[in-house]
């Protein structure tokens, strides 16, 4: 897994839906057991780094499953099946098992109010700011999809406020599920030119990847508890938030490159997770005893080193 490092990408974000139906237990179905889920409250510092590390999680998923399909493309499809199968444990062990950690999954009225804030400060402050900084450095193209983003993030907070009300005072109905407006990645450069830009572009990608797997999450738990509605509500913003937002944002952040290139992006992100991230996080948590979670954080490291290996294996092969 790999976070922060990614600036270039190619590829439809249709690939994405292959990808999604490839995890039907993240988009809807029973999550397994977690093997490292604790009864107890994980200390603040825990649960940030819990946090952080399912928001690297989320976007490595978003972007193996963009360079699997790249790889497709260029005619290399074992190494498309290892993005795709290293995107799969990703999201579907990884972060999974990170949420479970951290709680992040509670009562549907919990989880609607959970989306409700995400989505009115990316409304209201963020893509906001980020359009009006984007337009003061010369990026319009950005500053107009920043702010159509953060129209449709007023919506779907609208939507969850909506929702709730219905959950709780039975008037009214859930509402139905937006429509994704699917968003082509071609390859190519990044199209804006300012640095911050550039990096509100990398903090918007990292904000979509996470909304939409914690999304998939919510609608996971209304299904088991009898809200289908609520659950369609839950998987429609999902699929906009990836399809639509993540893939306008990596068209101008320019997210794939070669194979090559994402191969060594890959590497670099992945060895960083092992030998840095994930040994700090562990350390940290043991030392506050949170024994599960730097169990967690242990673990993870470990598998960050085998595919950090495997995609240097691949990579070495196209040398």
């Amino acid at each position: 897994m790999f976070r922060h490092s990614i600036r270039a990408l190619t590829v439809s974000l249709c690939a994405l839906t292959a990808a999604l139906q490839a995890a039907p237990a993240l988009a809807g179905g029973a999550p397994p057991p977690s093997p490292h889920t604790t009864t107890g409250v994980p200390q603040p510092q825990t649960l940030a780094d819990l946090t952080t590390g399912m928001k690297g999680e989320a976007y490595a998923y978003a972007a193996y499953s963009l360079f699997a399909a790249e790889a497709d493309r260029q005619g290399l499809p074992a190494v498309g099946k290892l993005f795709r199968d290293t995107a799969h444990t990703e999201l579907n062990e990884h972060l999974r098992e990170a949420a479970a950690l951290a709680g992040t999954v509670g009562l549907n009225t919990a989880n609607l109010s959970q989306a409700i804030s995400g989505e009115t400060y990316e409304h209201q402050v963020m893509y906001q700011r980020f359009a009006d900084q984007a337009r003061e450095d010369g990026d319009l193209e950005a500053a107009k999809l920043f702010s159509e983003i953060a129209a449709d993030e007023g919506r779907h907070r609208d939507a969850f406020r909506a929702a709730l009300t219905a959950l709780t005072t039975g008037r009214g109905t859930v509402p139905a599920p937006p429509t994704a407006d699917v968003v082509k990645v071609p390859a190519g450069l990044p199209k804006v030119k300012a640095d911050r830009t550039k990096a509100n572009l990398d903090t918007a990608l990292h904000g979509e990847a996470l909304a939409q797997a914690k999304y998939s999450l919510f609608a996971a738990h209304a299904r088991q508890t009898g809200k289908p509605a609520l659950a369609r509500l839950f998987e429609g913003t999902a699929k906009v938030e990836l399809q639509e937002h993540f893939a306008g944002e990596a068209v101008l952040a320019g997210l794939v490159r070669t194979t090559k290139e994402n191969l060594r992006k890959a590497v670099t992100g992945e060895h960083n997770e092992a030998t840095n991230v994930y040994p700090e996080f562990a350390e940290r948590a043991a030392a506050v005893g949170d024994t599960a979670a730097a169990d967690y954080f242990h673990d993870t490291a470990a598998d960050e080193a085998k595919h950090a290996a495997a995609f240097q294996q691949a990579l070495n092969k196209l040398r």
